[in-house]
């Protein structure tokens, strides 16, 4: 999917990617402030209401009108002045705001279609939510993922992972288009409506090749059934592109609606701020004690409490073994869930119990080779045990599977890419705007250092660790659960040469 950027003055502003330049470096924006620069650049010259921005910013929140106000002025004192003096962004009195300078929509390049699998290939696009109630939406955007677990655990089909079709989320649907984009031939679409303790789902599964429909079903059944819906409309899918073959074997589902929206709405953050963090880990603690056997919830909390204990610049160990705890919790309540064995297998391997971890990672796949963070995750641990050319097979595997990923996969491929001595690969990787002015910094700065180019390396470095004030080089290595020594020592050779601290 090409996302339009949008060119003004010395700036470029690339929402999808959630960067903006100014004469090509990038400017210093917070998250709230892209946000609300988006919507006002993509309907320039449009007012705006304050309602409106602050559903853009902070959807699915209640938030007080000043918070608005302080983003507003950010921006302004980010932006400077326009060509003739005045704002970029002009206040309408008591009504909202408008983008008040010229714009030029920058369209990318059409990127090279993807081949197709040599299997039944299929997106599930997100299912539109039929009502503006947030709480419909999230009920709608649990479904979708859902059914892309559930597709998934299916060895005979070749399933696009949920980060990838959520960036089609909103938008019109041009089936052939996004089939092409996404190399698959097969989409699933439909709409879902949650009201007075039923559901409504339609969904029709069409072939984006041909444009016929090959399936179409609606669904009216009390909010209890919705389990039972999803496996059906799996079942139905699975059936008419594979034939009647044997299910993969049911996933343990939650027993309380309520823990499931708290889990619905907290996966949506995790990939966020420490804030958004925190507020997860609430929700998720309140699921947890509504079901005390949901085991989606257990892994989730513990992908958090070890996110907490990395990003923390220090050795919590209290995070790190409850996080641990609580995956052995996921995958004893769930052993067939995929996502939770290879959660406890990456934290196994950060224990230093390779052989379990190994072994979980194994189980992961069997159960659904078409987790892409399952691959992308043993994408990391093979790089770090030596086994550096699997590691890159297991992350282009993954991107495959997820072409529009989350920043870490970035991470991970640069990080393989290095260890394999490809430096200008592992640079051009780590410059991209989906993973650039994160921690990915680190490799960046050690990548241009093994080329060479000191003076870009430590500018790199030095930002790395504005960041991250914590990081040494020893703790790094100390913490990373590395099983070959002359990895190790290279990583350790390009931060030195970067002029990170021992």
């Amino acid at each position: 999917m090409q996302a339009s950027r949008f060119a003004f003055g010395p700036f470029i502003l690339d929402p999808g990617a959630g960067t903006l330049l100014r004469n090509d470096d990038p400017v210093a924006v917070g998250y709230r402030g892209l946000k609300l620069l988006a919507a006002l650049v993509g309907r320039s010259g449009e007012i705006l209401t304050k309602a409106e921005l602050m559903d853009a910013a902070w959807p699915d929140s209640i938030v007080e009108e000043g918070n608005l106000t302080v983003q507003i002025a950010q921006l302004r004192k980010l932006l400077g002045p326009a060509a003739d003096g005045g704002d970029w962004i002009s206040t309408v009195p008591r009504v909202g705001y408008r983008f008040a300078g010229a714009i030029e929509r920058l369209d990318g390049a059409k990127r090279r279609p993807l081949p197709l699998p040599g299997k039944p290939s299929i997106a599930v696009l997100p299912f539109v939510s039929l009502g503006n109630d947030p709480e419909q939406e999230t009920f709608a955007d649990g479904l979708t993922e859902d059914l892309i677990t559930d597709l998934s655990r299916s060895s005979g089909l070749f399933v696009i992972a949920r980060n990838s079709v959520f960036a089609y989320k909103g938008k019109a649907v041009d089936v052939r288009a996004i089939a092409e984009d996404l190399g698959v031939r097969y989409l699933l679409e439909g709409s879902a409506r949650r009201a007075a303790g039923r559901v409504r789902i339609n969904a029709q599964l069409v072939d984006a090749e041909s444009g016929e429909q090959l399936w179409a079903e609606r669904f009216d059944r009390s909010l209890e059934d919705i389990f039972a819906v999803q496996d059906e409309v799996t079942a139905r899918i699975v059936e008419a592109l594979l034939g009647r073959l044997r299910a993969a074997p049911p996933r343990k589902r939650p027993r309380n609606i309520e823990a499931y929206d708290l889990c619905v709405r907290a996966r949506r953050l995790m990939d966020d701020t420490p804030q958004m963090a925190q507020e997860a880990l609430l929700m998720l603690t309140r699921a947890v004690s509504l079901d005390p056997d949901y085991a989606e919830a257990y892994r989730w909390l513990a992908i958090n409490h070890w996110m907490g204990w990395v990003h923390s610049g220090g050795p919590t160990d209290t995070g790190r073994h409850l996080a641990l705890e609580l995956a052995h919790k996921a995958v004893a309540i769930d052993p067939d869930d995929a996502g939770s064995r290879w959660i406890l297998g990456y934290l196994l391997a950060y224990e230093r119990h390779f052989a379990e971890a190994d072994a979980e990672f194994a189980k992961a796949i069997e159960l659904d080779p078409n987790e892409a963070d399952t691959w992308a995750a043993l994408s990391d641990i093979a790089v770090l045990a030596g086994r550096v050319e699997e590691g890159l097979e297991h992350i282009r595997r993954a991107f495959r599977l997820n072409p529009y990923p989350a920043s870490w996969y970035y991470l991970t491929l640069g990080q393989a890419q290095y260890a394999a001595g490809g430096y200008e690969a592992a640079v051009e990787t780590l410059r991209k705007d989906e993973t650039y002015r994160t921690s990915s910094r680190r490799f960046l700065a050690a990548s241009l250092a093994q080329l060479g180019r000191f003076d870009e390396a430590r500018a790199e470095a030095e930002l790395f660790l504005v960041a991250n004030p914590h990081f040494t080089i020893r703790h790094w290595a100390a913490a990373e659960p590395f099983r070959d020594i002359a990895v190790l020592e290279h990583f350790v050779d390009g931060f030195r040469k970067a002029g990170l601290p021992d």
